[in-house]
């Protein structure tokens, strides 16, 4: 990742979401609060979203949820990231083509994940804290309920 972003949008990584009023609680667990942005809620890489949902793990922002459709999309996010972000390395795991499509950045504060589903058109990106995302997997029982 050329240029590590520390968070999304104005947001560093560990921010309280709870305290904020630009954002709303969707759902929320005993560790794990999903939020939806106030402004402008569904815009990303200057196109329309399906959802963009920030996620907090114990009161501490750490990841976005983003979903999407549409092949032209897909190359708009995927320009937009490669110039934001550096271009992809070519490497063993990542899949460029095919029916499912996966990128990854990773800075020394975030990683972002990109999955591309080419045959139903359904694109998936995270932006994931390295430090509090694996938290999430703390909270995540065995039988995945």
């Amino acid at each position: 990742m050329s240029e590590d972003p520390k968070g999304f949008r104005d947001l560093a990584w560990g921010t309280t979401l709870s305290s904020r009023e630009d954002v709303e609680i969707i759902r929320s667990s005993a560790h794990i609060v999903e939020y939806l942005p106030k402004a402008d809620p569904l815009s990303f890489a200057g196109t329309h979203m399906i959802s963009i949902l920030y996620l907090s793990v114990d009161d501490q922002f750490a990841r976005v949820s983003i979903r999407y459709h549409g092949s032209d999309v897909h190359k708009q996010i995927l320009n937009f990231l490669e110039i934001r972000f550096g271009r992809l390395d070519r490497i063993p795991g990542q899949m460029a083509r095919g029916l499912t499509q996966q990128y990854n950045w990773r800075g020394s504060d975030t990683e972002i994940n990109l999955t591309y589903q080419a045959g139903t058109e359904r694109g998936y990106i995270f932006f994931d804290s390295r430090t509090l995302a694996p938290r999430f997997n703390d909270y995540i029982t065995d039988s995945a309920e």
